[in-house]
């Protein structure tokens, strides 16, 4: 990060705490900087899911300050949130697509929801569906895809609106090595234009012998970074 920049995330001092008893984050502090590519991990229950979470406002934290892409989630209020989730694409493990729409539809909802052109809407949705490999699959539904399809269609819509920030929420731990791998590309090549990437994976395989910062959970919380 040059001096002067803001960070693209920052927490500070960040907990997390469900009910009365369970804490999910402890007092967390981490800066990633703009253009940055930083692999979070920590075994199943860490807090990887809450942390990211946080960061799109699907929860709030019960103490510390949260900033993303210069926005203060503290002080935001409901009506603002969506300002916010536009500069976030979310991939989420479980892909989240909707079974009976097709690929296309699944994608260009995400630009529908902030008011592009239909003109634009299909530019942009043909675009970014072939950047992903899918261009001859753009009529069919979801339901009839593979998996490793479906995750490129979930890569795609998190994409299309063109996020500064990408979150990552474990988005191959359903495929095999090959898709693993056809995923992995693809981030790469989003980071190479620019995009700030967290990635929550408890997959080791993923970060060894990279030269990107890896940060650790241990049951809420932030281990050693290297």
């Amino acid at each position: 990060m040059r001096e002067g920049d803001a960070p693209a995330i920052r927490l500070k001092g960040v907990s997390k705490r469900f009910g009365l008893g369970n804490l999910a984050l402890a007092d967390i502090d981490l800066e990633i900087a703009k253009g940055e590519f930083v692999f979070l991990t920590g075994p199943s229950g860490s807090g990887k899911s809450t942390l990211l979470r946080l960061l799109f406002c699907a929860e709030r934290p019960t103490s510390g300050e949260i900033s993303v892409d210069e926005m203060n989630i503290g002080t935001l209020s409901g009506a603002q949130i969506p300002l916010l989730r536009r500069k976030i694409g979310v991939i989420f493990q479980d892909f989240k697509l909707l079974n009976n729409y097709t690929v296309f539809e699944n994608v260009a909802l995400a630009l529908e929801v902030i008011g592009l052109r239909p003109d634009q809407v299909k530019k942009r949705v043909k675009q970014v569906i072939e950047g992903v490999g899918l261009g001859t699959k753009l009529n069919r539904k979801a339901v009839q895809l593979s998996g490793g399809e479906q995750q490129r269609v979930a890569i795609a819509r998190a994409v299309v609106n063109r996020p500064p920030i990408i979150l990552a929420d474990e988005p191959t731990g359903n495929l095999d090595n090959k898709r693993t791998e056809e995923v992995m590309l693809l981030m790469e090549e989003l980071n190479a234009r620019g995009a700030t990437i967290l990635f929550a994976t408890h997959d080791e395989r993923l970060y060894q012998n990279t030269h990107r910062r890896v940060v650790r959970l241990e049951d809420g919380k932030l281990e050693a970074a290297q």
